[in-house]
């Protein structure tokens, strides 16, 4: 990289890639996958149909109908990659990102949206989906990840799960004792490194003075950094380690080399604190422009088929703004409801407080 080009534009020379930017295949001695033609057009077909769903996700948001949105703009091949190698028997530890692997986990999208419009508790059951609720506390959810894999390990079940976090969130102390007990219990995990470049306004250099995924090695178990953009290589990669932890390998640690393309949530400007032509140069890495460039190179599909997709993903658009301003909104007192599993005195004198004093007012 030289000293004059956007920082982070250069592709590490040890990032495993599948996919290049410009929709060429190339091989990888550790790294292989087989894929029907059907299976990649589907793949297309998840990346356009979830940037959709984010992009129509921000414009409420901009409209006043959500309180704020995390958008996940360029990084939707790290998501749909890694969320496609799951298993239905795996567990998912999301973030509040990672609206493409709820999309893989079969969760609703306006389920999403109900948590950042203020009209639900966190909208899904995360057992029915193998997706657990969104974790807005950073890093928390490693720890979850690997309590949840030590029971696994325990049950003796064929699983594994995967952790989601961002390269901010390396910083955190949970993530880091997450690792120490992965690595001592040889937990059945994943950990999964979105290093989207920025943590909110704070670049990688100030998170670490070494790439994300060496870290794995000073806490005993494999690391290894993907191209994120790469839809290919996050499902090949992730695929792999998966397996390793079901076969009782123990955790990796996956660091996605990606790009947030957007605000880290619409509450922030990224323009104070990153250049334009950062921005510009990662925009040639777009992980949908070089699948559907390959789609394109090797004759997969035609012209009808990106148009039926685009007008599917329109569809998918109105429908879920449609169904987002019908949400209805819940009573006072379902704020107190499924706090804990059993009746609680302290909530029980809370919520009668609560409710006698909105009783005070006129509604």
């Amino acid at each position: 990289m030289t000293s004059d080009a956007p920082r982070g534009v250069d592709a590490p020379p040890e990032l495993v890639q599948l996919l290049t930017p410009e929709g060429e295949r190339v091989e990888h001695p550790d790294y292989d996958i087989e894929l029907t033609d059907e299976e990649v057009r589907s793949l297309y077909r998840d990346l356009v149909l979830v940037r959709r769903i984010d992009l129509e996700a921000v414009a409420l948001q901009r409209q006043g109908e959500l309180g704020i949105w995390a958008s996940l703009l360029g990084q939707e091949a790290a998501q749909i990659g890694s969320g496609r190698a799951l298993t239905d028997a795996d567990m998912a530890f999301p973030t509040y990102r990672e609206h493409g692997v709820a999309w893989c986990r079969d969760v609703d999208p306006v389920r999403l949206l109900g948590l950042f419009r203020g009209v639900n508790h966190g909208g899904w059951d995360p057992a029915e989906h193998n997706f657990h609720l969104y974790t807005i506390v950073i890093g928390s959810q490693t720890l979850h990840a690997v309590g949840y894999a030590m029971g696994i390990q325990r049950d003796g079940a064929e699983a594994a799960t995967i952790a989601y976090f961002g390269d901010g969130a390396t910083s955190q102390g949970d993530v880091n004792e997450s690792f120490i007990w992965a690595s001592v219990f040889n937990a059945p995990v994943v950990f999964f490194c979105q290093n989207n470049q920025w943590a909110i306004s704070e670049p990688l250099e100030k998170q670490s003075k070494i790439p994300l995924y060496k870290r794995a090695s000073g806490f005993g178990f494999p690391g290894v950094r993907v191209d994120g953009n790469d839809v290919f290589a996050c499902l090949a990669v992730t695929r792999k380690a998966l397996q390793n932890a079901r076969e009782g390998q123990g955790p990796t640690l996956i660091e996605a080399y990606t790009y947030r393309m957007g605000a880290h949530t619409t509450s922030d400007d990224p323009t104070r604190y990153r250049v334009a032509d950062e921005l510009e140069a990662w925009k040639l890495k777009d992980p949908i422009e070089r699948l559907k460039a390959y789609l394109f190179k090797n004759q997969l599909a035609d012209q009808e088929f990106f148009d039926k997709v685009d007008a599917e993903a329109d569809a998918l658009g109105k429908d879920v703004r449609r169904r987002c301003l019908e949400l209805p909104d819940p009573e006072p007192e379902a704020l107190f409801q499924h706090v804990y599993a059993a009746q609680h005195s302290l909530l029980d004198e809370e919520r009668d407080q609560y409710l006698t004093y909105l009783a005070g007012f006129e509604r």
